[in-house]
């Protein structure tokens, strides 16, 4: 399993070089003057010589690649942005808890809505509930993120103002609701600008995970509730594609003869179901749960925009619309790693899921 895993690791690095070269050449492909954005449609042709010195946009498009691929592959530095003038990696550090929430929040409810679905649609099969079950798949995954974003805060921003059930149409918190970070509360006095104090702050920047260990519970209701559409927006195309592939796998593994050789030993039928076909039939829908994660963070940029949650996906679209090519390749080569690691989390998993995978 350690070769295995120290292999897989290995292949990843050409997968993140090329990563990098690619995402760099798609960035500079954009039409726009990186200068223009920034600067404004009046900048004379001195400022925007001046801006591209600056920001090292005058050099030829080899040199600039190498200087990039060396400050991220020596340094581990994304460079600042053109528009804000900051470290990207420290807009990394706001931005991709909020994503990873968001992300994780619709994985859970895809997950645990789902698998129940396709387990209940296979095992009454052709009934009413299966017929109901495929047409409500069939018309999540029709349905653009977008769209039902806005239905959702409509009905419940909106219609059901001033009742019991109405929930923030946009942002991540209340406004004026500034949660303590945990290495405040606990009085750990990091300086600025080390690592471990950039860890802490990105570790912080988790609402949920800072709330819960600082007991900060008025705020982790708050984030909750603001939480709640914008998760069921970016989680209802892969919760449909997951009780899909459920359903079918099921279908598949209830007519192996292990199964019927359980049920005509008396086995109780929910033992049948969940120990003997279930599990049997998780290979799949873990591959697809696997694949979901990289729907989940391009369905992000249309669900942030949506509702106004300043994270990985509305920073790129703010910056692919700026032309801020330094936000653009840092935060696609995250995206692109978080996706390599989970594809390897699903691979890893195959073996404790089916023990007749052997890794090697």
């Amino acid at each position: 399993m350690s070769k295995y895993i120290l292999r897989r690791i290995l292949l990843t690095i050409p997968v993140v070089l090329g990563i990098l070269v690619v995402t760099f050449v798609i960035a500079r492909s954009i039409p726009g003057d990186p200068c223009r954005s920034a600067l404004g449609e009046r900048a004379t042709e001195a400022a925007c010589n001046a801006f591209n010195a600056r920001m090292g946009l005058d050099k030829p498009i080899i040199v600039q690649l190498g200087i990039y691929m060396r400050e991220i592959l020596l340094k581990g530095d994304f460079g600042d942005s053109i528009r804000y003038s900051r470290p990207v990696s420290q807009m990394i550090i706001e931005r991709l808890p909020v994503t990873l929430e968001l992300g994780l929040s619709a994985l859970f409810i895809a997950i645990l809505v789902g698998v129940p679905m396709g387990v209940i649609s296979a095992v009454r099969r052709n009934s009413a509930v299966d017929v109901a079950t495929m047409v409500g798949a069939n018309i999540g995954v029709s349905m653009p993120v977008y769209w039902l974003g806005l239905m959702l805060a409509y009905v419940f921003a909106i219609l059901l103002k001033d009742t019991p059930f109405w929930l923030a149409p946009t942002g991540r918190l209340t406004a004026g609701l500034i949660p303590d970070a945990f290495y405040q509360v606990w009085g750990l006095g990091l300086t600025r600008g080390t690592t471990l104090y950039m860890l802490a702050d990105f570790v912080s920047n988790f609402v949920f995970l800072n709330a819960l260990i600082t007991g900060q519970w008025d705020v982790f209701v708050d984030a909750f509730r603001h939480m709640i559409l914008p998760a069921i927006a970016l989680s209802t195309i892969p919760l449909s594609i997951i009780a899909r592939i459920t359903r079918s796998s099921m279908l598949d593994v209830l007519g192996r003869e292990y199964v019927r050789a359980a049920r005509a030993k008396g086995v109780a039928e929910n033992l049948v179901i969940l120990k003997h076909a279930l599990r049997n039939a998780l290979l799949p829908v873990i591959t697809v749960i696997g694949i979901q994660v990289g729907t989940l963070f391009a369905g992000a940029v249309l669900t942030e925009t949506t509702f106004g949650l300043s994270g990985v996906g509305r920073a790129l679209f703010d910056a692919i619309t700026g032309r801020d090519f330094p936000i653009i390749q840092g935060f696609t080569v995250v995206v692109a790693l978080g996706y390599v690691i989970v594809n390897l989390l699903v691979d890893i998993s195959y073996a404790y899921i089916d023990p007749r995978i052997r890794l090697r």
